[in-house]
C-alpha cells in the first residue's frame, strides 16, 4: 500500500510540473481576417489580444482588455462545469479540474 502512495505522490509531483509548463508555453492565434490576434498559454489563459487598427486607440485598448476577460471567465466557467459533470459522474473530486 505504501508504494502505491508513493507513485501516487509522484504522479502528483509530475502533474503539477506539466501545469507549470503548460503555463509558461505561449502560443499565437490569428483571426482568419487578420482582424484579431490572442496569445494564450496551454493552461487555457488568455495573455493578450491585439485588434488591428480599426479602432481609436482609446476603443482598442478598452476592446482588447473586454475580450481578454470575457474569453477567461469563459474558459473558467467550462472548466467548472466539466469539474462539476466529473463529480457526477466519478462521485469523487479531482484536484485539478476546478
Amino acid at each position: 500500500m505504501f508504494d502505491k502512495m508513493k507513485e501516487l505522490l509522484a504522479m502528483q509531483k509530475k502533474m503539477q510540473e506539466v501545469k507549470r509548463v503548460l503555463e509558461n508555453t505561449n502560443f499565437d492565434m490569428q483571426s482568419s481576417d487578420g482582424l484579431v490576434k490572442m496569445t494564450m498559454n496551454c493552461a487555457q489563459e488568455v495573455q493578450s489580444i491585439k485588434v488591428k487598427e480599426i479602432l481609436s486607440e482609446q476603443e482598442k485598448t478598452r476592446l482588447d482588455a473586454v475580450l481578454k476577460d470575457t474569453f477567461n471567465r469563459s474558459i473558467k466557467r467550462s472548466q467548472e462545469i466539466a469539474a462539476q459533470k466529473m463529480r457526477e459522474v466519478t462521485g469523487i473530486n479531482i484536484p485539478g479540474l476546478t
